[in-house]
């Protein structure tokens, strides 16, 4: 499978709901595909109407029509479907065909099995910053991929944020930390927003405050590539009013809290995974 242009991708998406409609806008917004080389499905045929004339794509019902179009399939039904589906779109599978998941917590070889052949399966944790392009997603690759699919399955995700390669056992701590995390960050962001009403600012000033400083500083933490830790230094004068409230922060074990927050989830998605 040539990269050359990418216009000899076709890519199916099977299921297109929130993540399958961020990532086909992505594809387009980005210029990696055209609106021909996209071929979508959803489960009923009112909801493909609308979203063809909302996405400006081919929207169908059909998942083993979508898939014989298509050389890389990309899997967006809920995990509890990913089984009957790929049964469904088996013989729609040809050879070369790439097959990206990103069903939460189904492994690379569960799909491989239920297709029974060496096919190409990668498993990725993509998250909802997408929907702005400020997407994370984790990719891990099943047995058969070649190095060229994974540079594909980067570039379609790629669109929509950055990209990270991980073995398939840290798939599951990807989904508490990336996946769950920005829930995470929601919290606190509503917290600071709070205290920032509390302390005398107006409500719609305190929110832009609390989201534009932790835009900020996690774009700071990425451009400079520093430490965390060497960050919040820079930011901490010696007697000054910002070691008072990290003091305030420690006492109310925020560090253990969120350890432990990520740590849970982790431990849900590896429940949920039969692991």
């Amino acid at each position: 499978m040539s990269l050359n242009g990418h216009k000899d991708l076709r890519v199916a998406l099977l299921g297109t709901g929130k993540m399958g409609g961020i990532l086909v806008q992505g594809f387009l917004r980005a210029g990696l595909l055209q609106p021909e080389q996209i071929f979508a499905t959803v489960a009923h045929e009112a909801r493909a109407e609308s979203l063809s004339k909302q996405l400006g794509v081919a929207v169908t019902t059909n998942n083993l029509e979508a898939a014989r179009e298509a050389n890389v399939i990309l899997l967006g039904v809920k995990p509890l479907q990913i089984a009957d589906v790929v049964r469904e779109i088996k013989p729609g599978i040809a050879a070369g065909t790439l097959v990206i998941s990103f069903a939460a917590s189904v492994k690379t070889r569960a799909i491989e099995d239920e297709v029974d052949g060496e096919v190409a399966v990668i498993r990725a944790m993509p998250n909802t910053p997408s929907m702005v392009g400020a997407g994370i997603a984790a990719l891990c690759r099943g047995r058969f991929v070649s190095d060229a699919q994974m540079e594909i399955a980067q570039k379609i995700f790629a669109t929509v944020g950055r990209t990270v390669v991980v073995d398939e056992k840290h798939m599951d701590a990807v989904t508490g930390l990336s996946g769950s995390g920005p829930a995470f960050l929601y919290i606190i962001i509503e917290a600071l927003a709070e205290a920032g009403v509390n302390v005398g600012l107006p409500r719609d000033v305190a929110t832009l405050l609390a989201a534009q400083t932790t835009f900020g500083s996690a774009k700071m933490v990425l451009e400079t590539g520093a430490h965390p830790a060497l960050l919040k230094d820079e930011v901490t004068t010696p007697g000054g009013c910002t070691v008072d409230g990290i003091l305030e922060l420690e006492a109310g074990g925020l560090r253990i809290t969120l350890l432990k927050a990520v740590k849970r989830a982790t431990e849900r998605a590896r429940e949920l995974a039969g692991g």
